[in-house]
C-alpha cells in the first residue's frame, strides 16, 4: 500500500503517518513550512516528506505525479483561511480524481449550525462561521469531483496531551492563557488514534461517500476541560467556565455527530471522552 497524507505535520496528520509507517505502508506525507521529520515525531523519520502549497495551483500535481500514491489522506487544516480550506481542497480532489486514487477527505462538524444539535450522515451542512462555510464547500466539491470519495466529518480531536484543547486546559489551569471554557458549548471529542486508525480503515476500503467519526459522547468545552484536568492531575477549580451565548462569538453551540451508521462499517470503536480520558 502506497499512501500519501497530505497535512503530514499536524496533529493529526502525524498520528496518520506514525501508523501508516508501523503498518508497513510506503508513506509519503506533506508540509507546508516543517516536516514532522525535523521534530522527531514516531514513524516521522520512516516517511517520505514533500513541501506542498494548497495555495497554489498544480502543486499538487507535481507531488501526485512524485509519489504516485493509491490512496490519499487529505488531513490539512487551513482553518477560515478559504485558499487553503476549500480551494485546496478542491485541488486535491481534482488532481486525486484524474490520477485515479483513492482520496479520504477530512472534514469537520464545523458544517453545522447547531440548530438541530444532533446530526447524522444525512444532513446537509448549514455552517454559520467562514470556517465552517469553507470545510462546507469543499465537501460538496469532493463528492462531486471525486465521487467515489470518502468524506469524514469529525470532532475535536484529542490525544495524549498534544491537541490544542489540552495544551489550552493546561495554559488556563495555570493562569498562563486568558479565556473561559464554556459550558453552553457542546461537541462529540475523538481520540486521535481512534481517528486515524478509522481513517486509514476508509483509505483501504472502497467505500464512498459520508462517514461520522467522532466519539461516543457529548460533553461541552468546560466537562471535557474538567477531563483532561484530572487525567493530567490538574486542579479542575482552577478552569475559568463562562457561556458563549453570552459573548459575541460566532459558531454553533450544540453540535452532536452521530456516528452510529458509520460504526456498522468501521471497525475501529470510536470511544467516548468518558472513557479514553478515564482516570486510572
Amino acid at each position: 500500500m502506497k499512501i500519501l497524507i497530505i497535512g503530514g505535520s499536524g496533529f493529526l496528520g502525524t498520528e496518520l503517518v506514525r501508523r501508516a509507517t508501523a503498518a508497513g505502508w510506503e508513506t509519503a506525507a506533506t508540509y507546508c513550512s516543517r516536516p514532522a521529520s525535523a521534530t522527531g515525531a514516531a514513524g516521522a523519520a520512516g516517511a517520505a516528506w514533500h513541501r506542498l502549497d494548497l495555495r497554489s495551483p498544480g502543486h499538487i500535481d507535481e507531488v501526485l505525479a512524485a509519489v504516485t500514491p493509491s490512496a490519499v489522506i487529505n488531513a490539512t487544516s487551513g482553518g477560515s483561511d478559504w485558499v487553503v480550506t476549500a480551494d485546496g481542497s478542491i485541488r486535491v480532489a481534482m488532481a486525486a480524481a484524474r490520477r485515479g486514487c483513492r482520496l479520504v477527505h477530512v472534514s469537520s462538524d464545523a458544517v453545522f449550525s447547531g440548530s438541530r444539535i444532533h446530526y447524522d450522515e444525512t444532513c446537509l451542512p448549514d455552517p454559520v462561521t467562514p470556517y465552517g462555510a469553507a470545510k462546507a464547500s469543499a465537501e460538496t466539491a469532493v463528492r462531486l469531483l471525486a465521487p467515489s470519495a470518502a468524506v469524514a466529518r469529525t470532532s475535536l480531536i484529542i490525544g495524549h496531551g498534544g491537541s490544542v484543547h489540552e495544551r489550552l486546559v493546561h495554559a488556563l489551569a495555570a493562569g498562563t492563557h486568558d479565556g473561559v471554557l464554556f459550558t453552553d458549548d457542546v461537541r462529540c471529542p475523538v481520540h486521535v488514534e481512534d481517528l486515524a486508525s478509522a481513517l486509514l480503515e476508509l483509505a483501504v476500503s472502497d467505500r464512498a461517500g459520508m462517514f461520522h467519526l467522532a466519539g461516543a459522547d457529548a460533553l461541552s468545552r468546560h466537562e471535557l476541560g474538567v477531563l483532561i484536568a484530572r487525567r493530567d492531575g490538574l486542579d479542575a477549580a482552577r478552569l475559568p467556565v463562562g457561556r458563549r451565548s453570552d459573548t459575541l462569538m460566532p459558531g454553533a453551540l450544540d453540535v452532536r455527530l452521530d456516528s452510529r451508521a458509520t460504526q456498522e462499517h468501521v471497525r475501529t470503536r470510536l470511544r467516548g471522552a468518558g472513557e479514553f480520558l478515564r482516570v486510572h
